[in-house]
């Protein structure tokens, strides 16, 4: 690790509250920069290449998978999603803290890459608590919300190999513990 470069790794089960955790420790830290994932699935029209991802074949994608150019990489749903190493190495070079937001494995995997990575998981007060938030946000048919519902369940079996595990029973009470994580490891 380079100067001051520093890795969070964000993980938890879909609504979980972790992409709200997540902004906010980015307005709070307006130094650190957000690691943007490589993906093949198609671009939607409100997203931006370079922003929200970096769009690639399928073909490029396997590629960069056998040049070993991932930190990690998943298939969901049909679609790869990874982080690039070069990204992160770029961003540890400059010395610039970088806040990733992944799976419980891909969190894993930037960890064995970079064991200097806190990780950092956000549990839901329970599984029950959990469905009824995924049912109110109202985004997923029965199907995909059965299949969120067991990834959670194995996501959580996950938690204990985290540096950090923070139960968002309030969302405010744990931004400030997640800020206060990340002050404490700066």
């Amino acid at each position: 690790m380079t100067n001051k470069a520093r890795l969070f790794v964000f993980s938890a089960p879909s609504g979980s509250g972790k992409t709200t955790i997540v902004r906010n420790i980015l307005k709070q830290f307006p130094d650190f920069v957000f690691s943007v994932s490589a993906t093949t699935r198609k671009r939607r029209n409100v997203e931006k290449e370079g922003i929200d991802y970096y769009f690639i074949t399928e073909d490029e994608f396997v590629k960069k998978i056998e040049n070993n150019e991932f930190a990690e990489w998943e298939k969901f749903y049909d679609y790869y999603y990874g982080t690039l190493k070069s990204l992160v190495d770029a961003n540890i070079s400059k010395g610039l803290t970088t806040v990733f937001e992944v799976d419980v494995k891909g969190a894993l995997s930037i960890k064995r890459v970079y064991p200097f990575a806190t990780l950092i998981f956000i549990a839901p007060p329970g599984i029950e608590e959990l469905k009824e938030r995924l049912i109110k946000r109202n985004t997923e048919s029965d199907e995909d919300l059965k299949k969120r519902i067991e990834r959670a369940e194995m996501e959580l079996g996950f938690k204990d190999q985290f540096d950090y595990v923070v139960t968002n029973i309030n969302l405010e009470q744990a931004k400030n513990e997640v800020k206060e994580i990340i002050e404490s490891e700066l």
